[in-house]
């Protein structure tokens, strides 16, 4: 058989904006596709490289797989030679049940549940005993220890108690156990012989029936003799034996069962530790670890309006009138003023406004609980969660599981305790934890495999992360590098390994524990490709691709392939930044602020307390490694704080888990007039969502259309040529989508062209009218570029577009679906959007942006920082989240948060300009920053 080739070779790709390139790369090897954004990376390494791989994937499947070939988009390519199966690592994070945990997408929490089930002990749920499993030989060990206590060991009676099948009224229980052998019982503790004239009625009576299975002293001697009686108690007494020594009695049971108090415990089986099985969840909140609760806080969100201006909120909406009138009735008979603030009112009167009846007036808790019998509606439904809370179960405290799974122990610890802590946390509790040589013999294989997983997750930089964090609530970098840890725990070879970014949201001095791994799973037989801009990442790859030499059209072509050492002296873009020939320098003077904003006092997570200073008017950076704290300081703290105090409220949707953090003090908020996260969320969820719509262009772009001759004697309005309105010129079929989605049953869903409008989303009598020669579906095809040289004579028009154009995204297609777009696009799009509002709206905003360097090219990052200037110097301040070097040496003051991960973080390590920053020891950024000038 001829061994697999050594190289993976693209033939004459044309994907989208690859103009006929020939790609070669090594197999089992570590290669970095880069260059500027736009140029084509994840078109080749995605669309082309990873699509293939996966049809290759399907290939190898079943019949009944092989049927979606048919139905996934092919790459445009003439061949691919010597490609593998492909796994995909994005920047996505797909989760949304709230059943997943940190634990469960690694497997850990699995290994775990196997621990507890082989080696755990468990204990009484009702009096804490030890329940133990009693084997037949154990027990005649141990009554033979006893009897090794006494000279002449006294004879001892086993028994075993009457089960309770065998209390049938049509049986002659006392004649069956003489058939079966047994002469004697114990009957309410006096021993009477079962051949007697009232033995049957005797035993009907008694209130405790244990039969004697044989009387005998308990030595040495006796032990076989003991062995088949204790046997013949177990067989006969459905698992449980009982020992009467002069007076005494011990209990023995072949089940869990409390050998104090009998109560029986579940066999301690994996899906007993387990709450996504209804065999282990708590039935309280069905394994959430929460529950819904209806709170006070989002029912009258407001405690400043009155009841006359909806202080009640679930009773402003329209389809309440009626109530409102009940409840203006309701407070003239009680004497309620109803133009008070809703604070001022009496404690009395507010209790029986929320939990009161009177007549028709029912008060609000009663009235949403009524509700609940019509929860099959959907609507009904999503009213009511507005108004509840997720609190704490408080059966099981937040653990989700029965009482019976917290009370099996290993290392004196419940398996929700252990999921409570971190992965770092958890790798010292393994190695530290004590078993027996018989435990461990039977756990030496789970314990294998759950120090290997734990380590992986604690190599990808997620140490801080405890086991029970929901899945849900990760970021797009923590997912992928969670997805990476699973992908070194399956242990593949020939594997083709796909992934986007992996060093984003990482500090660099996190960096070289990830492209260890990265190197790990290249070294094993693998073949890696990285879609990447880090310097870090490019120098420790054996591979590099780069395209360019622009964005968009200007994109799409094979700059450089080769060793990745080579490519300083290659002269490309990426080579010049690398040599040091191109740099992002250090602006010649800092900003001086002369107002500050202060937080004092912020509380939430890892954060206990901590104080910061941002001076307003000036670019500051925050920054520190994975999981200080960085994102509560800034997003859920400082942004919630700034949103209540500016706005009145909030947005922070706190009755889906998002927190709020608290402050002791925000000082100097006055000097700013608005707060703006500018964060890397979809601008949409659909195709129908693209730039033009999203940067407003679009109404100039229709109306343009509407004006043209043919469009006027036709009748058509604006309206005519949007794909948002139904019953215009918008195709149908596909709802002016242009694509249709096809599920893929156990593969991501994909969008296929429509096969009516073939993907150019209007009518055809639609698109016979022309702007330019060209049909609406034409401009919407035009790159940014391209349009505002065509339409630079339409002020509005060009100016929105100028405004992209600024931001680095020149390259996009004004119709470009949002389903297409990265985060880092999504967020440089809202930059363009809030610039070209800025005139048109006065006052000084606060800017917060979370990582505006992902996607981006070096030389991206240069355009960005023009951006961020552009901000700064109209007046407004700029607050960054980044760990990306040339941002940060570009700030006018940093802040940074560590010195380490979750609990070892939330604390201040460096505040002041990059000079000063750079010279404290404890500061891993002040570190980097020192060489760099």
């Amino acid at each position: 058989m001829s061994s697999p080739p050594d190289r993976v070779i693209i033939r004459n790709a044309r994907q989208h904006n690859l103009k006929g390139i020939t790609v070669e790369l090594p197999r089992r090897a570590l290669t970095v596709v880069t260059g500027p954004s736009g140029s084509g990376k994840s078109t080749l390494a995605f669309d082309t490289l990873y699509a293939e791989g996966q049809r290759r994937y399907i290939e190898s499947l079943s019949t009944y797989a092989k049927q979606f070939l048919e139905r996934m988009p092919k790459p445009l390519v003439d061949a691919i030679e010597g490609i593998a199966p492909a796994v995909a690592i994005e920047q996505k994070n797909p989760t949304t049940s709230s059943r997943s945990t940190v634990g469960t997408a690694t497997e850990i929490y699995d290994f775990l549940r196997l621990l507890w089930a082989r080696v755990g002990t468990q204990y009484c749920v009702k009096c804490g005993q030890e329940v133990k499993v009693d084997t037949v030989q154990e027990v005649v060990d141990a009554l033979v220890d006893v009897g090794a206590q006494h000279a002449a060991p006294l004879p001892v009676l086993i028994t075993f108690p009457l089960p309770q099948s065998a209390h049938r009224p049509d049986v002659e229980v006392a004649a069956q156990l003489r058939a079966a052998g047994f002469v004697r019982a114990q009957l309410d503790g006096v021993l009477v012989r079962l051949d007697g004239p009232d033995a049957e009625g005797r035993v009907r009576q008694a209130g405790e029936v244990l039969v004697v299975v044989d009387r005998l002293p308990t030595s040495e001697a006796n032990r076989g003799r003991l062995t088949d009686a204790v046997a013949t108690a177990f067989s006969e007494g459905e698992g449980i034996a009982v020992a009467l020594d002069n007076g005494d009695r011990r209990r023995y049971t072949a089940h869990p069962t409390c050998s104090r108090c009998g109560t029986a415990a579940p066999a301690p089986v994996p899906t007993l530790f387990s709450f996504n099985n209804p065999r282990g969840a708590c039935p309280a909140c069905n394994g959430f670890g929460a529950v819904l609760e209806y709170d006070e806080s989002l029912i009258v969100p407001d405690p400043s309006r009155s009841l006359a201006r909806g202080a009640l909120d679930p009773w402003t909406k329209p389809r309440y009138e009626g109530r409102r009138r009940i409840l203006r009735e309701a407070a003239r008979a009680g004497a309620i003023p109803f133009d008070a603030p809703w604070r001022d009112l009496p404690e009395r009167d507010r209790h029986f406004l929320l939990h009161g009846a009177r007549g028709r007036f029912l008060g609000m808790f009663p009235f949403l609980e009524r509700l609940e019998a019509k929860r099959y509606k959907q609507y009904i439904r999503v009213f009511l969660r507005q108004y509840q809370l997720a609190k704490t179960c408080p059966a099981c405290g937040g653990a989700r599981l029965k009482p019976e799974a917290l009370a099996v122990k290993v290392g004196d610890q419940t398996i929700a305790a252990v999921a409570g802590l971190t992965a770092g946390a958890i790798r010292d509790w393994i190695s530290g934890l004590t078993l027996t040589e018989f435990q461990r013999a039977v756990a030496v294989h789970i314990l294998g495999e759950l120090g290997a997983r734990v380590s992986f997750v604690n190599d990808v930089g997620l140490g801080y992360l405890t086991l029970d964090r929901l899945t849900r609530t990760l970021s797009g970098g923590e997912a992928q590098r969670i997805a990476l840890s699973n992908a070194l725990g399956s242990h593949l070879v020939d594997t083709l390994y796909v992934l986007d970014e992996p060093t984003i949201g990482l500090h660099p001095a996190d960096t070289h524990r990830l492209l260890e791994l990265l190197r790990r799973l290249a070294d094993a037989g693998n073949t890696v490709v990285v879609v990447e801009h880090d310097p870090a990442a490019m120098r420790a790859a054996d591979w590099m691709v780069e395209l360019g030499p622009g964005s968009g059209a200007a994109g799409g072509q094979l700059v450089y392939q080769g060793p990745a050492a080579a490519v300083r002296d290659a002269g490309t873009l990426t080579g010049q930044y690398l040599s040091g020939e191109k740099r992002i320098g250090v602006p010649s003077a800092r900003r001086a602020a002369k107002r500050w904003l202060t937080v004092r006092g912020a509380r939430l997570h890892n954060l206990h307390g901590v104080d910061a200073r941002i001076p307003l008017g000036t670019l500051t950076a925050v920054t520190g490694v994975s999981g200080s704290g960085k994102s509560t300081l800034v997003h859920d703290v400082l942004f919630h704080q700034l949103e209540a105090r500016l706005s009145g409220g909030h947005s922070a949707k706190q009755h889906l888990g998002e927190p709020v953090g608290e402050v002791r003090a925000l000082d100097g908020w006055e000097g700013i007039s608005d707060v703006v996260l500018v964060d890397q969320a979809p601008i949409g969820r659909t195709p129908r969502s693209n730039p033009v719509t999203y940067i407003k262009a679009f109404d100039e772009l229709r109306a343009l259309f509407a004006a043209e001759p043919l469009a006027r004697a036709r009748g058509y309005t604006p309206s005519t040529f949007s794909f948002n309105v139904a019953g215009g010129g918008r195709c149908e079929a596909c709802e002016g989508a242009g694509h249709v989605l096809i599920e893929m049953v156990f593969l991501a869903n994909v969008f296929v062209p429509c096969e009516v409008c073939e993907g150019k989303r209007f009518k055809k009598d639609v698109l016979e009218v022309k702007l330019h020669g060209s049909s609406i579906h034409d401009v919407l095809e035009w790159t940014v570029d391209q349009a505002l040289e065509r339409f630079h004579r339409q002020p509005r028009l060009a100016r929105a577009l100028w405004h992209l154009q600024q931001v680095g995204l020149g390259y996009l297609r004004l119709g470009q679906p949002a389903t297409t777009l990265s985060g880092g696009e999504a967020q440089r799009l809202k930059i363009a959007r809030e610039l070209a509002l800025t005139k048109a709206r006065r006052g000084r905003k606060l800017y917060i942006l979370d990582e505006p360097t992902t996607g981006l090219h070096l030389d991206d990052v240069r355009t960005l920082c023009r951006v961020l200037d552009r901000l700064v110097d109209a007046g407004h301040s700029v607050l960054v989240i980044e760990h990306h070097l040339d941002v940060i040496k570009r700030a006018d003051w940093i802040i940074e948060l560590g010195p380490g991960a979750g609990e070892a973080g939330g604390r201040i390590v460096a505040e002041g300009t990059p000079e000063a920053v750079a010279q404290v020891a404890e500061s891993p950024t002040g570190r980097y920053l020192q060489d760099l000038a």
